[in-house]
């Protein structure tokens, strides 16, 4: 099964890319992917296979292909979303919807995975078990479509779950892992501060709203300094200000907004208490009223280290021209909402080097400039697909 599935693969690389600049053309927004998830469907019409669609909070697709013999079930997940971003990178195909970019590689993701799926279903009969193939939406906005999913019940049968994610740290034919926590959890905040405005000739008679933004911006960088554990990973970023007034006038409101990464339940608990206690004390200090919104978002990734250890040994085992070396990674600070999926099954999200030729300093994704190396959809499909028949057979 495994040749015959290599093969097949083989065969269709230059269709996955064909998929993958389609879809890179006709971009959809998360919750937004009407077109997107109609073009899955179309995929898979005509095939002997069970469709789910419209599964969890938005266009969730589950594709169940049962095997010819008994064994285990496993999910495949890909996400198909992208990101509010213009386009800068010139390709030929390049978006056609203005201000809408795929430029997380999940195009990429739901080629790869479109193809591998069509051969997985031509030899079911050889498959020892079923397979679930998740299309998955909106993994780019909180609260995302993978704990929808998994709250629907639709994968209460799986033994394990993998999924892969395009990175361009390394060229096409690296594949990475790393076992146990792997990519960080992610909580957002937003603090409004409401003071007394005045002249800026008189602060005594107000109350500067601005003042006291600056001071929590300053006192929230402790939180990860002096109050986590110097082992473990926290971030904490003010990424808006929204102080804009008049240069002699006091500004009586600000708002901030921030994400904040960590990499265990612990230090989610640490920065979330100590943030809820500056603010506080900055109410007394400033005598200003603070309303602050925190929420949770996705919660940190947990790679399960035996089946990761199951994903290296068939990856190292595949002696295979396309997969050139396979590599650790660090642990790493970005999140993905496929840690839904593995608070609740054993598995494991990998990462498939995606590096374009010829670039030493390659944009990272979400940047208006990001592209991949399409032979790395090959190695994609390739790597998922070894793993499939090692996980299986």
């Amino acid at each position: 099964m495994r040749k015959q599935l290599i093969d097949m693969l083989e065969s269709r690389t230059e269709e996955m890319i064909q998929i993958r600049r389609y879809l890179h053309e006709n971009p959809e927004l998360s919750f937004k992917e009407d077109k997107t998830a109609q073009y899955i469907l179309d995929f898979y019409k005509g095939k002997d296979v069970e469709i789910q669609s419209n599964v969890g909070n938005g266009h969730g697709i589950i594709v169940t292909i049962k095997g010819g013999k008994p064994g285990k079930t496993i999910g495949l997940r890909a996400d198909f979303d992208a990101l509010p971003i213009l386009e800068e990178t010139g390709l030929p195909f390049k978006s056609k919807n203005e201000g809408v970019m795929h430029a997380c590689g999940h195009d990429g993701h739901t080629a790869y995975l479109l193809v591998l799926a069509d051969c997985l279903i031509q030899l079911r009969d050889e498959i020892p078990g079923t397979i679930k193939i998740i299309h998955q939406h909106a993994e780019e906005v909180p609260p995302g479509g993978a704990k929808s999913i998994v709250e629907s019940g639709a994968l209460d049968d799986l033994d394990n779950i993998f999924g892969i994610h395009l990175l361009p740290f390394n060229s096409a034919g690296v594949v990475g892992y790393h076992s146990g926590f792997s990519m960080a959890g992610r909580s957002y905040l937003k603090l409004g501060i409401q003071g007394v405005g005045g002249h800026g000739s008189s602060p005594h008679m107000a109350n500067d709203a601005i003042v006291a933004g600056s001071y929590f911006v300053t006192a929230v960088q402790t939180i990860i300094s002096r109050r986590l554990n110097p082992f473990d990973m926290g971030v904490i970023t003010i990424g808006s200000f929204d102080g804009k007034g008049t240069f002699n006038v006091i500004k009586d409101r600000v708002e901030l907004e921030g994400d904040i990464r960590y990499m265990n339940m612990d230090s989610k608990a640490i920065i979330e208490k100590e943030v809820r206690r500056i603010v506080n004390g900055i109410e007394a200090e400033f005598d200003v009223k603070c309303d602050l919104t925190y929420t949770s978002d996705y919660p940190p990734l947990y790679n399960n280290p035996e089946v990761t250890a199951g994903v290296k040994a068939s990856l190292e085992g595949a002696n295979d021209p396309d997969i050139k070396e396979v590599i650790e990674y660090p642990m790493m600070s970005p999140s993905d909402d496929f840690a839904y999926y593995l608070e609740k099954i054993p598995g494991c999200y990998f990462f498939v080097g995606s590096k374009p030729k010829g670039v030493e300093k390659p944009y990272f994704n979400h940047h208006p400039k990001y592209d991949i190396d399409e032979d790395a959809l090959i190695v994609a499909a390739k790597s998922v697909g070894y793993v499939v028949c090692g996980t299986m057979v």
